[in-house]
């Protein structure tokens, strides 16, 4: 890590945007979900659920290519380490970014886009909890495919702070994790209850 470091300067305006853009997507995402959840004034203001869960799914879409933006200028702007700037490295960041590739895009067509996109915050539940590939696999499939393609695309540009901005990626994640996870067990453990009342 002291090696990686010597390549970085976190002072630098692109590094400090880019671990802002980090930090700020999960925690706009979930603020936002959570006070949907509680209020349902998205869902009054669009008309819908389905439409408000529609457009906090742009939103956060924007708001991930901003994230990778600032991250690929943040590389750019930063020195290469030369021990990495290698061919062999290169097809190591390849795989790993089509792996990542794979694990985003499977989830995403496994869950829907309101699947992916918090909608069970907008109470557009899922009959059952998604058991098919990836998260067969995986749990969070999606967080870890996109930690992988960060992680691929920083090793193909040989950047040193590419690699640190990854594992904050990685970090940030699964804090998010942490945050989400009880959350939606409860929305669901709280449609199961009504269900059994029901019947």
């Amino acid at each position: 890590m002291t090696g990686l470091l010597a390549y970085v300067d976190p002072s630098h305006p692109s590094f400090v945007a880019a671990i802002l853009a980090i930090a700020f997507n999960p925690l706009f995402w979930n603020v936002v979900a959570r006070w949907e959840h509680n209020t349902r004034r998205l869902s009054k203001a669009f008309g819908s659920p389905y439409l408000a869960c529609y457009s906090l799914g742009v939103a956060i879409l924007l708001l991930n290519v901003l994230r990778s933006h600032c991250f690929t200028q943040a590389m750019l702007s930063q020195p290469k380490m030369e021990s990495l700037d290698n061919p062999m490295a290169y097809c190591l960041g390849l795989v790993l970014l089509g792996v990542g590739v794979v694990f985003v895009l499977s989830s995403f067509f496994a869950l829907g886009f309101t699947g992916t996109f918090l909608g069970d915050y907008f109470g557009i539940l899922k009959d059952a909890r998604v058991t098919t590939f990836p998260f067969n696999v995986l749990d969070n499939p999606m967080y870890w495919g996109s930690t992988a393609n960060y992680l691929g695309w920083a090793i193909m540009n040989a950047s040193p702070t590419g690699l640190l901005l990854t594992a904050v990626v990685a970090f940030i994640y699964v804090v998010a994790i942490l945050y989400e996870e009880p959350f939606t067990a409860e929305i669901y453990r709280q449609k199961a209850s009504r269900l059994h009342r029901r019947s």
